[in-house]
């Protein structure tokens, strides 16, 4: 089974020492609440992390869908025990919602990146500029989904604008209502490799893993008319085998990607941003009122769009933002660390003390 989940060579040979450990191989397809599933050479099972990472995983990041890992198996109840992770090839991540500096794993050993938006009143070059950066961080092959373009009064046309901000990802169009585009998609995906889906609720994710599939297994409401969204989304992340021997990794909607550690994705994404600003006369330029600013002339030219300017510094501010906060965290880490050994330092030079009274 393992094999039609993506297992190779590579990762056999990643996987020796484990083998000798008397581990079993098995890939992650589904998380919940309480536990993850997994696909083994025996079938899937439910299984748990080991004290050792449910420990590490309060200070790293736990494993996740489409990571490959190493199990002890408990025939006696059917489950397993997650006990190591395989170093992962890709991983998409974002900044968690509760932390300023917290990394969150949305989907890791990724091949592509699927970043959908709907054509309604959903359309936001903004916030795809966002995933983009995100996606292209990721290490995996990233690919603009418009969809519901059955919707859209102009729909080469708004896809234009969007090819203009890809920086040379794909961008497709597709509506599942009439069958357009979904060919071209799948093509995106070759036999073995996993895509994943991002995108806000409501954008028509469910109704692609649909379309791929061929069968409603993802169930879906009508679009409400008042803010186009959709009214079921998935609940959880999992991963799913399609017909035509590729995966896809379908992840409940996330409204914001917040980037964390994304400073060569931010580097692809506005690629034409960092050329300008390497063009300009001055090393140091602020790109504000400096003589020979090329950003500035592309914006007076009409040639660099001022939203995307705007949002090229609102990601930059918001990316040096969550470093200055890990930095803090850090420091005050290592703080409370060297006072800790400080005290235990000083108890056992008391003791010493004590003992040789």
């Amino acid at each position: 089974m393992i094999a039609q989940y993506g297992w190779s060579d590579e990762l056999a040979l990643a996987f020796g020492p484990h083998a000798q450990a008397g581990h079993t191989p098995a890939r992650v397809v589904a998380q919940h609440r309480d536990g993850y599933l997994v696909a083994t050479d025996q079938g899937e099972l439910r299984a748990n992390l080991s004290g050792r990472l449910h420990h590490e995983a309060q200070e790293a990041d736990p494993p996740s869908v489409g990571d490959w890992v190493a199990l002890a198996l408990n025939p006696a109840d059917g489950a397993a025990t997650i006990e190591a992770v395989l170093p992962r090839r890709t991983v998409l991540t974002r900044r968690a919602a509760d932390s300023l500096g917290k990394l969150q794993v949305i989907a890791a050993n990724v091949d592509v990146v699927f970043v959908v938006s709907s054509m309604n009143a959903d359309l936001n070059p903004r916030r795809i500029e966002r995933y983009l950066a995100a996606a292209w961080q990721s290490g995996a092959r990233p690919v603009v989904v418009l969809t519901k373009s059955d919707l859209s009064d102009d729909p080469q046309g708004q896809a234009a604008e969007i090819v203009a901000l890809a920086a040379g990802a794909p961008v497709l169009l597709v509506s599942a209502r009439d069958s357009l585009g979904l060919e071209a998609l799948l093509a995106q995906v070759a036999p073995g490799e996993v895509c994943v889906l991002i995108g806000s609720s409501g954008v028509g994710k469910s109704t692609l893993v649909n379309a791929f599939l061929g069968q409603d297994r993802m169930t879906i409401a009508a679009i409400r008319e008042a803010d186009d969204q959709g009214r079921h989304t998935t609940s959880h992340r999992q991963l799913v085998l399609l017909p035509g021997g590729a995966l896809l990794l379908d992840t409940p909607g996330i409204r914001e990607v917040g980037l964390i550690d994304a400073e060569e994705g931010m580097s692809e994404a506005f690629d034409d941003i960092e050329q300008l600003a390497g063009d300009c006369r001055f090393n140091d330029c602020g790109h504000s009122h400096e003589p020979g600013c090329r950003v500035q002339s592309a914006l007076a030219s009409g040639a660099l769009d001022p939203g995307r300017w705007a949002n090229f510094q609102k990601l930059g501010l918001e990316l040096a933002a969550v470093g200055q906060k890990a930095d803090r965290i850090a420091k005050a880490a290592e703080r409370r660390q060297s006072a800790a050994l400080q005290k235990t330092y000083r108890a056992t030079k008391r003791d010493r003390r004590g003992g040789a009274d």
